[in-house]
Order: structure tokens, then sequence, then C-alpha cells
């Protein structure tokens, strides 16, 4: 267990904010696997304050996904502070989490947000000082280890980030330059843990127990933030969660889990999105589950051509009956 501000989170495997990945239903799916915290997919703070629809349709949860928090990016003091205020509104979220990592050339070049707010330690320093001082819930900040490698100034920002009243911080141990290739830095997470006393959450290439291990024993952060590791291995939380707290190791999930799994997760995207939508979200979650799947190519090609709930079903049972039977 560890503590983000007065927040309890019962252990210390956190979901990543996954941008087109982590809406409700999918957290649902992580949250019955045992994770401990949920970060939502990040809400654009113009986004809010224009009241977009689809920017709010954004801030659906479920209680169950409690503790949750809500990130948001935007590159200016004022629109930041003011959409923090519309998020704990509306939403009510555990937690508000600033974005200072994200690398797409979208936001981190065209709308100078995410990474790009790693190059201004001055406006670090106001963002994340109104932010706290605008809500009632604790702030977190998430951010890359540096711009590019000749500009690598994690230890500094978490420095300022605590400084500012943030209550936890998560390090990303890439340059926002790197994007999602090469290898996350370990070192740069040991060295904001040991710069910092506010909880630090250590993210980047964690994909089984070992690398888990390895990020928590090596940095000494607090908890561990997991993204592309649980496209279409949702398992892997609930590997973690048991691992940590017996040392039991699970066993992988079955080809039929996997195929169940796609069912359990449409149902839940039918009940939060109209069918055209949840098929089309579907079709790139099914493509995850049924990787290392024997055969799986064929069928992914059929998924993505299918339009209904109806026409999934019928191509994933088909594929389930053919498995069970090469068995």
């Amino acid at each position: 267990m560890f503590k983000i501000g007065n927040i309890e989170i019962k252990n210390n495997i956190v979901l990543a904010p996954m941008a087109g990945v982590c809406n409700s239903a999918f957290r649902k799916i992580i949250k019955e696997m045992g994770c401990g915290l949920m970060y939502a997919e990040m809400v654009s703070d113009k986004g809010m304050i224009y009241n977009s629809k689809k920017t709010k349709e954004m801030l659906y949860f479920e209680e169950c996904e409690r503790p949750i928090a809500q990130q948001i990016f935007g590159s200016d003091k004022e629109s930041f502070t003011k959409a923090a205020k519309m998020v704990e509104k509306i939403m009510n979220p555990d937690i508000i989490d600033i974005n200072m990592g994200c690398p797409v050339p979208k936001v981190a070049i065209k709308s100078q947000a995410g990474a790009s707010l790693l190059k201004d330690l001055d406006k670090i320093r106001e963002i994340v000082s109104s932010v706290v001082k605008s809500v009632s819930v604790p702030v977190t900040v998430k951010i890359r280890s540096g711009w590019d490698s000749s500009s690598i100034n994690a230890i500094e920002v978490a420095k300022i980030v605590e400084d500012a009243g943030a209550s936890a911080i998560t390090v990303h141990g890439r340059t926002r330059s790197q994007g999602y290739s090469g290898v996350a830095d370990l070192d740069i997470i040991k060295k904001v843990k040991e710069s910092v006393s506010i909880p630090v959450i250590g993210n980047g290439d964690i994909v089984d127990i070992e690398s888990a291990k390895k990020m928590l024993s090596y940095t000494g952060c607090d908890a561990i933030m997991i993204g592309r590791g649980v496209l279409g291995n949702p398992w892997l939380i609930k590997k973690l969660v048991t691992y940590f707290a017996d040392g039991t190791i699970i066993n992988d999930p079955s080809f039929e889990d996997k195929i169940k799994m796609c069912f359990h997760h449409l149902d839940y995207l039918m009940k939060q999105k109209c069918e055209k939508v949840a098929v089309l979200e579907m079709r790139s979650h099914i493509a995850w589950y049924l990787k290392g799947i024997p055969h799986s190519q064929e069928v992914k090609n059929k998924i993505f051509k299918a339009t209904s709930k109806e026409e999934i079903e019928k191509i994933l049972n088909n594929y389930l009956k053919e498995i069970k039977n090469s068995l």
C-alpha cells in the first residue's frame, strides 16, 4: 500500500493513462485484475473550457474504478487551472494529473503541451502551483526524463513539482525524442526518487514480473505504472498483484481465456458506446488479445472488416471452435 496525498492505494500497481485505450470499459477490466490505481486517458484543457462534448464524455467512469486519477494536458496556466476546476466539479476524481510527458507531435510540438513543458521550468512551477491551489484533490505530474538526450532534467523538474505542491510524480525513463523506442533509463528514475520526498511512480518497459521487480528494486520507486505491457494482456496486472502479495506465480491465460476476454471487453464497450464506435474500438483490442495465438492473422483480417457485434462474435466463436478441435 502507498498514499498519494490523503488517498490510500491498496497496492503499488498503477495503470498508465494511454490515449485512445484507457476508457471506462478497459479500466474496469484492469480493476477486475486487482490494479491499485487507474489513470484515465488525458483530456484537453481547451476541450474542457470550450465545452467539447467529446472531451466531457471522456470523463465518464463508474464508482467501481476508484481510486481514479484524471489526466489533463495543456500549455498554459490559466487553461490548466480552469480545466482542473471543471474536471473536479464534473467528475470528482480522487486525483488530478498534469501531463508533462506526452511525446506525440500533435501534443508536444503543435500544441506546445505534454513533454514540451519540460523545456520551461518557470512554466512548470506556475502550472503545478496554480492547479494545486485551485482543486481540493491531490495533484500529480507525469514527466519524461527530458526533452532529448542533451537536456535530461527530470531531477530538477521533480524538485520544482514537489516544491509547487504536487503529491506524487510519475517518471517515464525516456526522453521525448526517444518516443517509445530504445530502453527506459532506470537510473534517472532512481535519481528522482533519491531527490524528492513525495511518492515516485516508475514507468517504462514493464512487461513481466522480472521487469517489474527490477523497476521497484533498482529505482526504489514507490509504485510502478504499466502502459503498453497490458495491451491484450490485462492478466499482467493480476500476475504482478499476486506475485507481490505472496510470491505466487499464476499461470498465463489460455487461448480460450483470451477469446472470452474479447467478448467481456466488447460487452463493456457496448454498454457505454453505440455499436458502431464499440466495434471500431474493439477491433484493435482483439488484435492485441489474439497476438501469439496460432493462425490468428486470418481472424484479425476478418475482424477488421466486421461492422457489428454479431459479426465479431460469430468470427470469434468459430475461431474458438477451431482452436478447441486442434488441441
